[in-house]
């Protein structure tokens, strides 16, 4: 055994690339995909051989808790009257959540606004009523969303007016979308002029720090030239390798330290004999370091950030995905306004339509938040058309 280490760390001072192989081999070929393989966002995930049960293991766990959560609302429905839901409003709060909901052909036994809505309320008992809560029904037929009728005792529910209800029928699903989520957006500044506005989609289940963070984001001196802030950008699409500039720096960032790390520990481990500083050896470990990152998967890296709300990173917006979206100050007003300027068809919906707005004004700035603030729970869509059976990816 000592002739070994011996060898080994003759290897290690001649700078030949022997323990460099046996590193690589030992890393990518040994102890990644052993970790990594059942990890859904990894390089290594063996797709073909996971993703079918553990896609219907989500779909079962969130059936059961879309029918927990019915079952709550339904046992709860004498608790409160519709009266005194809507006097416990207070006009001008510091923040008001508003969650769009449409009736759902596909998955209505997931129950996803109610299981929104459960989850909301016990965060906000945590907080102290730190926000209020608007539900915005944009269902076409007048009492046909079951769910949202359900939290009229609860919540504050508003509806299309009848004859926007009308027109809607006449345009395309994405134009019908971003006129949906427009009217949510002023609807809930004309109710209750809130000095900030976060906009749900009703399959967009907050995280347990969910206030806590957006608290510490409206601190922060960024928010105030704001446009919007993005609170979600699916887990699939977050990785290093990817035309975000920002990513590339962080990825080269956390590829020096990380070898600096290797260096100081591999000091206290060999003392004098550490292999000698070269410039090769310094790039083969940041590279190193670089490659683990990507293969392991950088969402779950994100996830370390979640022990404190200082932590979370804000970075550009991204283009996709609009389920969570946090409106500082009155930009909720501005932003319906630039959103009524526009079309939205097929290619070009409201998340794209967002992003080029923000991009193309003058002075407006539009930022991400990482990781996810919300889990996006809905496998089933309410306005596009949806698979016989939903997958993780």
């Amino acid at each position: 055994m000592r002739r070994w280490i011996a060898f080994v760390l003759h290897q290690f001072r001649s700078g030949s690339v022997f323990w460099g192989s046996v590193l690589c081999v030992l890393t990518f070929g040994v102890v990644l995909p052993l970790c990594c393989h059942r990890c859904v966002y990894s390089y290594y995930f063996l797709r073909s051989i996971f993703l079918e049960d553990m896609s219907a293991v989500a779909l079962r766990d969130s059936l059961l808790q879309g029918q927990e959560a019915l079952r709550y609302w339904q046992s709860s429905a004498t608790d409160k009257s519709p009266n005194n839901a809507r006097e416990s409003v207070i006009s001008r709060p510091h923040l008001l959540v508003t969650v769009v909901t449409a009736k759902r052909t596909d998955g209505r036994d997931f129950h996803y606004l109610l299981q929104v809505m459960r989850q909301l309320e016990v965060l906000l008992q945590a907080c102290d009523n730190c926000a209020e809560v608007l539900v915005c029904d944009v269902e076409s037929e007048p009492s046909g969303n079951e769910d949202a009728e359900l939290l009229k005792k609860h919540f504050r529910v508003v509806h299309h007016p009848l004859e926007e209800r009308k027109v809607h029928s006449y345009i395309n699903m994405f134009e019908k979308e971003k006129r949906d989520y427009v009217f949510c957006l002023r609807r809930g500044w004309e109710l209750l002029r809130p000095r900030n506005v976060v906009l749900l989609e009703d399959d967009a289940l907050p995280r347990k720090d969910f206030f806590s963070v957006i608290q510490d984001l409206l601190s922060r001196r960024f928010s105030l030239n704001s446009l919007y802030v993005k609170l979600y950008h699916p887990e699939r699409l977050q990785r290093y390798w990817n035309p975000e500039p920002y990513r590339l720096l962080e990825w080269v960032g956390l590829g020096l330290v990380g070898a600096t790390v290797l260096l100081l520990l591999s000091v206290a481990v060999w003392g004098p004999r550490t292999p000698s500083f070269s410039t090769p050896l310094m790039l083969f470990l940041v590279l190193y370091v670089m490659a683990v990152a990507e293969l392991m998967g950088r969402h779950y890296l994100l996830e370390l950030r979640r022990v404190s709300p200082q932590l979370y990173a804000v970075s550009p917006a991204t283009e996709c995905c609009t389920p969570a979206m946090l409106f500082p100050g009155n930009a909720s007003v501005r932003v319906a306004a630039l959103l009524d300027r526009v079309e939205c068809v097929k290619g070009h919906a409201k998340d794209m339509a967002l992003y080029r707005i923000a991009r193309n004004t003058p002075g407006e700035r539009a930022h991400s938040i990482e990781p996810n603030l919300i889990q996006h729970i809905g496998a089933f869509s309410s306005v596009r058309p949806n698979p016989p059976n939903p997958q993780l990816l």
